[in-house]
């Protein structure tokens, strides 16, 4: 499930369409692994048989998106930054492999994540910060703000980009790179 992320649509294809491929989705976070197949004491960073640590599954809760219920990825984006992350000593659940760990905290702080990097698009995930200024390359600024976020409202009831309602799960690298503000509301439930 993890490495096809040139061709999501196609994937959710070979799983039957959206529906199915959620249930299998939602079971890689909740599978328990019982008996002989109990994971290892000295290994830490999992969520069921997701592996935060593995580097190369990074993209995998953003695939909700594509399969149309974005208030998954929402979730799961929150549950990672709290279980897998932190100040103290082995609070990093992998190795930060040329930075691979903090870019995934990066981007999805800020509220989207390069799925697959030369699509010319991000996943919108959740936010967790409330405020972000980028200095970009180009010497614009993009501004991303989380109106009402808290450890409770930790989905998006709307985004605006530019003052213009935004309703898609993705957003352009384009669009970033011209500058400008991209504001959502949280809200405590999801907005299906």
């Amino acid at each position: 499930m993890g490495h096809v992320p040139h061709d999501v649509p196609g994937l959710i294809g070979l799983f039957g369409g959206s529906r199915a491929f959620t249930r299998k989705l939602d079971s890689l976070f909740t599978h328990k692994a019982e008996g002989k197949f109990q994971e290892p004491g000295d290994i830490q960073g999992n969520i069921g048989e997701y592996w935060h640590g593995n580097e190369p599954s990074h993209h995998i809760v953003y695939l909700y998106d594509y399969a149309a219920e974005p208030w998954k990825t929402q979730q799961r984006v929150h549950e990672i930054m709290k279980t897998q992350y932190g100040s103290k000593p082995n609070s990093l659940c992998g190795n930060d492999d040329c930075g691979q760990m903090s870019a995934w905290y990066i981007f999805s702080a800020l509220g989207f994540y390069p799925v697959a990097p030369a699509s010319g698009e991000y996943a919108i995930g959740s936010p967790c910060v409330k405020r972000a200024v980028m200095k970009l390359s180009n010497g614009k600024t993009f501004t991303m703000i989380a109106d009402s976020l808290s450890a409770e409202n930790i989905y998006i009831q709307s985004a605006v980009l530019n003052g213009k309602k935004w309703t898609s799960s993705f957003l352009p690298v384009s669009a970033v790179m011209k500058g400008g503000t991209l504001k959502f509301l949280m809200g405590p439930k999801p907005k299906l």
